[in-house]
């Protein structure tokens, strides 16, 4: 199983660990990550500013993988809602593509629209499977209460993306439960993080993130997982401000999905970046886990 590893611009800058312990956890399924150093920015900052530029910059980053028969495997959820939603505006307008190809065409590339885009979770969870996972567990994370944040962009809008259902979704609790954590049902787990306002309305942006945490503390969760590096820097960096503010009581940690596998895996913590994690898990304080 092989695929490109689409990793944005976000992650190498400042959530390292997320790259970290998806290698760390695809490594023990065999799952063969290939770096195409021309990858560029998945267009997602141009696409209310120039929408043809977005197209271009989604479809250089497609006609990259294609070229190379390989399907793309993304981890941010923003660049994964980018090249799907290039690749269903670029097989609706053939008018489009056309222009997209002769752009593409003055550095050799092209996109026929043969390639698939897949999430992280989407790989593990049907590529990889539940039952596989489950049978290299090592050290089941019983005991450890889990509020399974999905974030906005993998559900919506649900035509283009076709990640799970949109108003019920369960691949991201189904995948939490398989570590042996335990899943728990909440109120807000499908609400927005509250990172698109921040630096727009930072009250506004904290208020939407303090109502997420708030609940899942109300749940008795002992931490948020994510698959979103946008979602877990709000969860995780913006939390740490907020509780130097005192705009929260009490912190609820957050966690990548990757990280809490590898756990579960026997992964060392040191590799998958835990001590990179600005609002620490500690496990060892939680009975069971």
């Amino acid at each position: 199983m092989r695929f490109a590893l689409f990793v944005g611009c976000n992650i190498p800058a400042r959530l390292p660990q997320y790259e970290a312990s998806t290698r760390a956890v695809l490594e023990r399924f065999g799952v063969e990550l290939i770096e195409l150093k021309e990858f560029n920015c998945c267009g997602y900052p141009l696409r209310n500013v120039n929408f043809k530029a977005f197209l271009l910059l989604s479809a250089r980053n497609l006609a990259l993988a294609e070229g190379k028969g390989l399907e793309v495997m993304v981890l941010c959820q923003c660049c994964y809602g980018s090249l799907k939603k290039a690749q269903q505006f670029l097989k609706e307008d053939p008018s489009m593509l056309q222009e997209v190809n002769r752009l593409l065409g003055r550095e050799g590339l092209g996109y026929k629209g043969e390639i698939e885009v897949k999430h992280l979770l989407q790989v593990l969870h049907r590529d990889v499977g539940v039952e596989s996972i489950r049978e290299k567990v090592r050290r089941p994370q019983q005991g450890l209460r889990v509020a399974a944040h999905y974030g906005c962009h993998a559900l919506r809008p649900s035509p283009v993306v076709q990640f799970d259902d949109p108003s019920s979704p369960s691949l991201l609790e189904e995948l939490v439960e398989v570590t042996g954590a335990e899943a728990v049902p909440w109120g807000r787990r499908l609400d927005c993080c509250g990172a698109p306002l921040l630096g727009v309305d930072d009250d506004l942006s904290m208020a939407l993130t303090r109502a997420k945490l708030e609940d899942g503390a109300r749940a008795e969760a002992h931490c948020l997982c994510v698959a979103c590096p946008y979602c877990q820097l709000q969860f995780d960096t913006v939390q740490e401000r907020m509780l130097s503010e005192g705009r929260i009581e009490r912190p609820l940690p957050s966690i990548l999905y990757p990280q809490l596998l590898g756990l579960s895996l026997g992964v060392d913590g040191g590799v998958l970046g835990l001590d990179s994690n600005r609002v620490p898990l500690r496990l060892g304080e939680i009975s069971g886990a």
